[in-house]
């Protein structure tokens, strides 16, 4: 069979560059996991797993300008938004190695015999394992923070599993370069340099997800890419759990005592958040509700202003372009759709950012405005004016699940009066992250984060940032009547390891 090369595309121009890899065939993805598996043993090793993960922090630091510069020329993301991007990825690096050392994510729960109880009860040992192999699917709009060195990767590692990537066809050679530093930090640190795998190729991915040997998947990407894999998981001999992050609307509501207060500010804020990576943030925000009358007014006009100022900008590749440009046309094109700043493109290579308004009553009922509570990747919002606060309510009762959700209250809604706490309780069930006075875009990798939400923003209750997305690549395995001797360490009373665990009820640190 003939290898299929893979090249890096630059989108600024559409010009594809040189070779950097070649699609992996079966055969290829199964000496991978099978290479990946046979790392297993060495990975269980805590003190050699911390010395890895921050020795792959401190590599791809050091290479921060080679990186930045090659996926640049792959993604046109810009050097600024790149070195943050990069040290978020060696900060999430060195924060599960604090995790795997001070041992609390083993989740160590000791109950000692009572006999006599009534019922009598068991001596029972209860920690958390590795799962096995994690299949690792990269994003397109993150090149670091969720692809090869990313979050998924970081966390599955962190848990003891190797980990297999399936590299985003916008940035192979970013990949290859991340994964050569990580395979280079196992080797330097005494594990095998196949404790991380790379593979490329539509085919491949579907193998991957497939092959016996992989216990798990995590994955951001398209809510249709990402369900396909999600259903082959679920559909093997042996289902597996799958991860994923599929879309999200990310909606924003607007009382009207704040657009009144501060519309210029929300409006101006709006603007920077939908803009931010050209609206290629899976947590822009896709519809605001902004009350009717002045405020909304003055709120529409400012962010007006602010899009009417912005230049054009290029999206990840040209498919994404084509995608967007028809996407805001057949969106502008229904009734009663204003286009205060009309989004879609700039010239072959580029696009311009803007936003859509229509009245909240169309989308209130299911019917043909449908479309505009489906995201639309890239540079644009929709303003849904409503009358009411029941209007409002509609809108949202119609929406599916968010990574976020967002509210603007005034100042007198924040200090408790008003409906601001019933506002913010209803927005609970959307997402998994809620947000006041505040924008979505730009997620703090902090211990208590949730990057996450129902369904189609995830297909898990799981988070893929911060310190809990370790657990997704955990199984609790609980030991009964088990001899001391034949306890692994973690579990045995004189707690050599010095974990912090729960004994009859009681925290021990």
């Amino acid at each position: 069979m003939t290898a299929v090369p893979v090249r890096s595309v630059d989108p600024r121009t559409g010009k594809p560059g040189d070779e950097v890899a070649v699609e992996a065939t079966a055969h290829g993805v199964d000496a991978a996991v099978r290479a990946a598996e046979a790392a297993r043993e060495a990975l269980a090793d805590r003190v050699r797993r911390v010395a890895f993960l921050r020795a792959a922090a401190d590599l791809l630091a050091d290479a921060v300008e080679d990186l930045v510069t090659t996926a640049d020329a792959e993604t046109a993301l810009g050097p600024v938004r790149l070195r943050g991007e990069l040290a978020r990825t060696t900060g999430q690096l060195r924060a599960f190695a604090t995790v795997v050392e001070g041992g609390g994510f083993l989740d160590v729960i000791i109950d000692r015999a009572a006999p006599d109880a009534t019922p009598p009860v068991p001596d029972l040992r209860r920690y958390k394992l590795p799962l096995g192999v994690v299949a690792v699917y990269s994003a397109s709009n993150f090149p670091f923070a969720f692809s090869v060195p990313g979050g998924d990767t970081a966390s599955a590692l962190a848990a003891g599993c190797p980990v297999v990537v399936k590299a985003h066809p916008d940035h192979p050679a970013t990949s290859e370069a991340c994964a050569a530093l990580l395979r280079r930090a196992a080797r330097e640190t005494g594990l095998p340099e196949d404790t991380v795998g790379l593979v490329h190729g539509f085919e491949a991915g579907v193998e991957l997800v497939k092959h016996p040997l992989v216990a798990a998947a995590g994955f951001t990407g398209s809510i249709r890419g990402g369900r396909a894999l999600f259903d082959a998981a679920a559909a093997r001999p042996v289902p597996i759990p799958f991860h994923g992050e599929l879309g999200s609307l990310n909606p924003v509501v607007v009382t009207e005592a704040a657009a009144t207060e501060r519309s210029e500010q929300i409006g101006a804020g709006l603007a920077g958040a939908m803009t931010l990576g050209v609206g290629q943030f899976c947590v822009k925000p896709g519809l605001v509700l902004v009350p009717e009358g002045p405020g909304g007014d003055g709120l529409v006009d400012a962010l007006t202003e602010a899009l009417d100022g912005s230049g054009p900008g290029v999206l990840l590749d040209h498919r994404m372009r084509d995608n967007f440009v028809a996407g805001v046309a057949e969106r502008a094109a229904l009734e009663d759709v204003g286009t205060p700043v009309t989004p879609g493109a700039g010239d072959e290579h580029t696009v311009r950012a803007g936003f859509l308004t229509v009245p909240a009553a169309r989308l209130a009922d299911a019917g043909g405005h449908d479309l505009l509570l489906e995201e639309c990747f890239g540079p644009v919002t929709v303003v849904a004016r409503y009358g009411s606060d029941a209007e409002a309510t509609a809108v949202l009762s119609r929406l599916p699940g968010n990574l976020s959700a967002t509210l603007h209250l005034s100042a007198a809604e924040t200090a408790g009066e008003g409906d601001g706490a019933a506002l913010l309780a209803g927005l609970t069930p959307l997402a998994g992250r809620v947000l006041v006075n505040d924008w979505p875009t730009g997620v703090a990798v902090t211990p208590a984060q949730h990057h996450g939400g129902p369904y189609p923003a995830t297909t898990s209750t799981g988070s893929s940032v911060g310190g809990t997305a370790i657990e997704r690549w955990l199984r609790p395995v609980a030991y009964q009547s088990t001899p001391e001797a034949l306890l692994p360490p973690e579990l045995r009373d004189d707690n050599p390891l010095g974990l912090p665990r729960r004994v009859d009820g009681r925290r021990e640190d």
